[in-house]
């Protein structure tokens, strides 16, 4: 049976990691595609952020719900079915006719599924990589990478050729096909892992959850550095095309697919870098994963700055993939940090809340870049928005240093 899981973890790994594939592709298109909807639709640049930030902010409030049924519920069944959900509210977007269509399938349809998906996803990966986790988790979010990077060529291919309607239709349909194998395939997760089927520990309620987490300082500073990752990202996935067509007049292929594939090339491979790396320094130095993702944010920020500074493409292609070297070292102990100070009965829940916290903060950044659009042009108003996400990457850092000088050695949970 030991010898069926460990087999059975990499199939499991490698499920998840489609599925999340299609969950960040997805989320990418929109960015693609704005600028051809903009002119269909007639909307304006603080509209189109107003798509994104809805998005954003459906996540932070279904997640917390999400991740509580995920410490009760079967993980397989929600997971899939947030992956159905998803990937049919992908397709319907297509028929949006309007702002009001776009925010109710694209936004809070699409949002609603997706946010089922992280907090079980993460805590089935915990539960059967224990000595591989970082390397698990490394290699899952390389998905996301994956999926953003893919959606910047492929989206772009198929709106110049059958229109933006169809990049929804294309991808919408793939996920709903993987949905139906996730039936057949997908497993729960081995019952030690502190849930409840009569002979371990009893699920904990809500409340008890919470005040796990809220009396766990390094929790909570973790949480503020997502936060600073998650504020970025937002604002990188729904503008960054348009900023680099508008700004060096592009095609949507150049644009959606040299703002995906650089950023996030530099990203995967800094991910996987992180993961082994850091799996082989935290036994003999436990706070290692803090160490990695401090410094990571320190280093990224500067060159966010320069991102919207430069007036050169090639520097804009080099900036953006050496921001994105660094979100990639971040990213790549992000859930397994939270693991480190997190009991394993509360982690679906810690994710949930993490989650909740980082897009309602992080669904500010969308709308902020496109008003700052409206009001000051398009290149200027970029400039100063990628400014004000830099030093959102400082302020994150700050409290991850600020868990590794004070709370982390008291937070830790040893397994």
């Amino acid at each position: 049976m030991k010898q069926e899981t460990g087999k059975y973890k990499w199939e499991l790994l490698a499920l998840l990691s489609a599925a999340f594939f299609f969950h960040q592709a997805d989320r990418a298109i929109f960015g693609v595609v704005l600028s051809s909807i903009k002119v269909e639709l007639g909307l304006t640049d603080s509209q189109l952020g107003l798509v994104g930030t809805s998005l954003f902010a459906t996540l932070a409030v279904m997640v917390p719900i999400a991740g509580f049924l995920g410490d009760r519920l079967s993980r397989k069944w929600i997971i899939t079915s947030s992956l159905l959900f998803w990937s049919l509210a992908t397709a319907v977007t297509g028929f949006a006719q309007g702002l009001r269509g776009l925010i109710l399938f694209r936004s809070v349809a699409t949002g609603s599924g997706e946010s089922f998906y992280a907090p079980s996803a993460y805590s089935l990966v915990a539960a059967y990589h224990k000595k591989t986790r970082s390397l698990a988790l490394s290699i899952h979010q390389a998905a996301l990478y994956i999926g953003v990077m893919s959606s910047g060529f492929l989206a772009g291919w198929v709106a110049e050729n059958w229109g933006w309607r169809s990049a929804f239709y294309a991808f919408g349909a793939l996920g709903v096909l993987l949905g139906v194998a996730f039936i057949f395939r997908l497993r729960d997760a081995p019952q030690a892992e502190g849930r409840s089927d009569g002979k371990g520990e009893e699920r904990p309620t809500i409340s008890e959850a919470l005040r796990v987490l809220v009396r766990t300082p390094s929790a909570l500073l973790l949480t503020a550095g997502f936060c600073a990752i998650v504020f970025v990202n937002n604002a990188y996935v729904v503008w960054a095309p348009a900023f680099v067509q508008h700004k060096f007049s592009l095609s949507l292929i150049q644009a959606g697919g040299g703002a995906m594939f650089y950023h996030h090339a530099a990203a995967f491979g800094a991910i996987m870098l992180g993961g082994i790396l850091t799996d082989r320094m935290v036994p003999t130095c436990p706070s290692f994963r803090l160490r990695l993702q401090a410094v990571a944010l320190l280093l990224g920020a500067p060159m966010i700055y320069w991102l919207g500074m430069t007036g050169d493409l090639c520097m804009t292609w080099i900036a953006m993939a050496a921001f994105g070297f660094f979100r990639g070292l971040f990213e790549a102990n992000t859930h397994a940090s939270l693991f480190d100070v997190v009991p394993p009965k509360y982690r679906a829940t810690a994710v949930g809340l993490m989650t909740m916290t980082a897009f309602l903060i992080g669904s500010l950044s969308p709308v902020l870049l496109g008003r700052l659009c409206d009001v000051y042009g398009k290149a200027h108003g970029m400039a100063v928005g990628f400014t004000v996400l830099s030093v959102a990457y400082v302020v994150g850092s700050a409290a991850i240093f600020c868990s590794l000088l004070f709370t982390f050695r008291h937070d830790r949970v040893i397994e």
